[in-house]
């Protein structure tokens, strides 16, 4: 999916990368499930212009601070909302004054179907689907931005007997692709390739039916002199990285 995004920038990315490490170093990234395309085409970009790799760990958010507290051996911790990396910070687990704002998600209802789901989402109030499928609001934020969506919507009760739940935003997705479910709420990311629709129906959440979905990456203890994680921060922040990022439905 990301090769043509590689081919879009990586030769900018090349002239910001190529003085930043002269010895190639590997990093292990956590990853919310959300950002795991994204994040791959990063790693090629940087591979391809640093010789750094990344070992990418996907999930859900609160699941891989769990495991960070555990002592997982992370180095970098991107994450799908701003509270759980704001946690870690508070308990230490993290390298100081490293964590910034790497996108803001945008939360689409998608069917693997093209003709299910029109402009408006009013696809929610009519018959002909059985199963909605969300990510745990508990574990992570985009099940907990549709769980919003629903209650915006007065649609909390009535459709409470359709959901069925996904443990991350990819499970959730995959639900839907593989026709388990009619109907998911995931991430806009998921259903694009080269800036497209990839295939299905979709609607737009509107911002104001959830809070914002702002993400947070933050360097962990163990990554604070990890060459490849510094390298992979400097790309997200350049503007060629976020470019990339922005090509996957995302905004800052």
């Amino acid at each position: 999916m990301f090769s043509r995004h590689l081919r879009l920038f990586l030769s900018t990315a090349a002239l910001l990368l190529a003085s930043w490490s002269a010895q190639a170093a590997q990093a292990t990234v956590a990853v919310a499930a959300n950002f795991a395309e994204p994040l791959r085409a990063l790693a090629a970009v940087l591979e391809k212009t640093t010789g750094h790799r990344l070992e990418i760990v996907v999930g859900a958010t609160g699941r891989l601070y769990a495991q960070i507290a555990n002592g997982a051996p992370f180095d970098l911790f991107l994450a799908a909302d701003q509270a759980t990396v704001a946690k870690a910070e508070s308990e230490g687990l993290t390298a100081p004054g490293s964590r910034f704002l790497y996108a803001t998600g945008q939360l689409v209802l998608w069917s693997a179907r093209p003709d299910l789901v029109d402009k408006q989402g009013q696809v929610l109030r009519q018959d002909g689907w059985r199963r909605l499928a969300v990510a745990n609001p508990r574990t992570a934020p985009y099940g907990a931005a549709a769980m919003q969506t629903l209650a915006q919507l007065g649609l909390t009760q009535a459709l409470a007997p359709r959901l069925v739940q996904g443990e991350s935003i990819a499970q959730t997705y995959n639900f839907a692709h593989t026709g388990n479910a009619e109907l998911a709420f995931v991430a806009l990311s998921q259903v694009l390739e080269g800036g497209r629709l990839k295939s299905g129906s979709m609607w737009v959440v509107p911002a104001q039916y959830h809070e914002p979905i702002r993400q947070d990456a933050v360097l962990l203890k163990r990554g604070a002199r990890n060459e490849a994680a510094r390298a992979l921060v400097k790309l997200m922040q350049s503007p060629a990285g976020q470019d990339l990022i922005r090509s996957f439905g995302y905004t800052f």
